[in-house]
């Protein structure tokens, strides 16, 4: 479903070159979740964006459902649901209800089917109080949700979440993990960034662990137990680093 072959990934700073990532390699399949890894400053978020075709790769190939994210990123646009940290995407002089509808409108949805859409996810996530007001005056969890519901209100196969839960209170972080199940359910395809290692725990099958714009690890999460003689993800996550760094030294 995702392909990333040999990405490297390079930002000009004035004069200065900075690689954000470093001969990435990695694939996902077909309705799997997978709990993207790593410090501030990993590549985290670099990645995502390129299977999002925001970026383009320095070096290297990503496809995503068997289309190149450089010759083909209209393809993948209509796939993908996408939500960024920080970045929700959202107009505040819209209502919440509003906003859906405008990007309902961008991805073809009938009016019919824009209105179920709507209907479905704002009781999903305890919207339906708040849908008519202005997203502006909205707190940072209310407006969370709004982008969330925003990222899949075209029922994606494909959905890239970079930092779903910040913001969210524990109730409503609990009803993002229920709709990563029942997404799952549905064949969706997940890939998510989170410091919340409970998190990556309870979701997801595999996990790719990022340091220093390098993959430090990526495969099946039992494996990984298994391997390390522990189920202890944050102490997995932490002596693989301080290994990569031995191993580099």
């Amino acid at each position: 479903m995702i392909e990333i072959h040999e990405v490297t990934k390079t930002f000009q700073d004035k004069k200065i070159f900075v690689t954000a990532l470093k001969h990435v390699s990695f694939s996902m399949k077909k309705g799997e979740v997978v709990g993207l890894l790593g410090e501030n400053g990993a590549g985290k978020t670099t990645l995502l964006r390129m299977i999002a075709t925001l970026l383009s790769p320095t070096e290297g190939q990503v496809s995503v459902a068997g289309y190149d994210t450089i010759k083909e990123p209209d393809e993948i646009k209509k796939r993908i649901g996408v939500l960024f940290g920080g970045e929700t995407g959202l107009y505040d002089r819209l209502t919440a209800r509003e906003n859906l509808e405008y990007f309902a409108r961008l991805y073809g949805l009938s009016k019919h089917e824009t209105k179920v859409r709507i209907d479905d996810l704002a009781k999903m996530f305890g919207m339906r109080d708040y849908l008519n007001r202005k997203v502006g005056g909205f707190s940072k969890g209310m407006r969370q949700k709004v982008a969330i519901a925003r990222a899949i209100i075209h029922n994606p196969d494909i959905i890239l979440f970079d930092e779903p839960t910040t913001g969210l209170d524990i109730t409503s972080s609990n009803v993002f993990r229920q709709l990563v199940h029942q997404l799952k359910r549905e064949g969706k395809t997940i890939v998510f960034s989170s410091h919340i290692m409970e998190e990556v725990t309870m979701l997801c099958d595999s996990v790719a662990m990022m340091h220093k714009g390098e993959l430090v690890y990526q495969g099946n999460l039992e494996s990984l137990y298994q391997a390390e003689g522990s189920r202890d993800l944050n102490y997995i996550f932490m002596s693989k680093l301080v290994r990569r760094d031995d191993y580099a030294s």
